[in-house]
């Protein structure tokens, strides 16, 4: 069961669980989530929205991309470390995350991809505008922090590559029940 909801009914909550990580979930052949630390409730173009942003070598990317549809899932009682250390470090290319994090997924109601109802919170969104960011325009103590161009940029856990930036509109939300 889903109780629909007004996204910004619950907009403190899902700006308060963003900085300890919230799932940005794909789908493409396979269902993939990601913990994502950053992102935007808002409204654009006088619809509502959630920005996300993903850098350019995750598996996320090649999935959003490709279908131009995503979910996020904000978890209302904490965040579940054995998700957050599965989707959070390991690549769904290479690992079927619903099987290792134990998630349970949910039908959508409007996108094709699905919520998970361990993190019941759910926003569902289509892809209404994405923008690669351009690290020249980003402040300089940022890109040393976020964006240093001094490592193997196959490394396990690498950051060095930019982030694209995505605006979903939102299409539906709900609480999974």
């Amino acid at each position: 069961m889903k109780e629909k909801i007004n996204v910004s009914d619950y907009a403190d909550q899902i700006t308060k669980a963003v900085s300890k990580g919230i799932l940005l979930n794909t789908k493409d052949e396979k269902f993939n989530s990601m913990v994502i630390g950053w992102g935007m409730l808002g409204r654009i173009w006088n619809r509502p929205s959630y920005t996300v942003f993903v850098r350019q070598s995750r598996y996320t990317k090649e999935a959003l991309d490709k279908s131009g549809e995503f979910t996020v899932s904000v978890p209302l009682d904490g965040v579940d470390p054995k998700i957050a250390k599965v989707c959070g470090s390991l690549s769904g290319h290479n690992i079927d995350k619903v099987k290792e994090a134990g998630l349970t997924l949910e039908e959508p109601e409007v996108n094709g991809v699905p919520g998970i109802r361990e993190y019941p919170l759910t926003i569902e969104c289509r892809v209404l505008y994405q923008q690669d960011q351009v690290l020249a325009d980003i402040p300089e103590d940022i890109q040393k922090q976020m964006y240093p161009q001094d490592v193997d940029s196959t490394a396990p856990m690498e950051n060095r590559d930019i982030h694209t930036m995505y605006i979903g509109e939102i299409v539906d939300a709900y609480i999974i029940k």
